[in-house]
């Protein structure tokens, strides 16, 4: 994320056209992703609060590909998950959060899942939500992906991850502090 677009938190006119334009093409071709669902109430939403459009952008700038997966009707939002082929690719090699980074000595990843996802101002997926971004597509095919973790699990030194091996979604776990090349987290917004 550049200084000047995290100083500002907006887009200028030309960055949230061009991003609006990527998010309707995305939309448009995934349309299994949010049956029922129309772009132009997406797109009204998205015109009227450029700290999301912002968010939306960063999470298309590191690889996340958001689109559209659901609509809560009780909030009145639209839901957002990142939807990349593979976890990504501009957020991997991070370990779960900012304790376990605190407590590697040595060879240190530049960041943490919990850290990164808190400054772009995004939520990890939960297990849950993991499972159905899977019933949309198969993602994760070559990667795998951080998941938010129970409290009790993350108090003993673990986390959660995810990923689709043989066409089955697998729920793992390892140190908080890991870090693989391979694994990253998805997020998701609610606009």
């Amino acid at each position: 994320m550049s200084n000047t677009k995290s100083a500002k938190k907006k887009l200028s006119a030309d960055q949230a056209k061009e991003l609006l334009k990527i998010l309707k093409a995305r939309f448009e071709k995934n349309k299994q992703r949010h049956k029922g669902i129309e772009w132009a109430q997406v797109e009204a939403k998205l015109e009227g609060n450029a700290e999301k459009l912002w968010i939306l952008d960063d999470m298309e700038t590191t690889g996340g590909e958001p689109d559209v997966v659901g609509y809560d009707k009780k909030k009145d939002e639209y839901i957002f998950y990142d939807c990349s082929a593979e976890s990504p690719k501009g957020r991997r090699s991070l370990c779960f959060d900012g304790d376990a980074l605190a407590s590697r000595k040595e060879h240190k990843p530049a960041n943490s899942a919990m850290e990164m996802a808190a400054g772009m101002g995004i939520e990890l997926l939960s297990e849950e939500e993991y499972r159905q971004l899977q019933q949309l597509g198969h993602f994760d095919l070559k990667t795998s992906s951080w998941v938010q973790t129970p409290a009790a699990v993350r108090k003993l030194g673990g986390a959660l991850f995810c990923d689709r091996r043989y066409d089955q979604v697998f729920l793992y776990h390892n140190g908080a502090e890991s870090y693989y090349a391979a694994r990253g987290f998805r997020g998701s917004l609610r606009v």
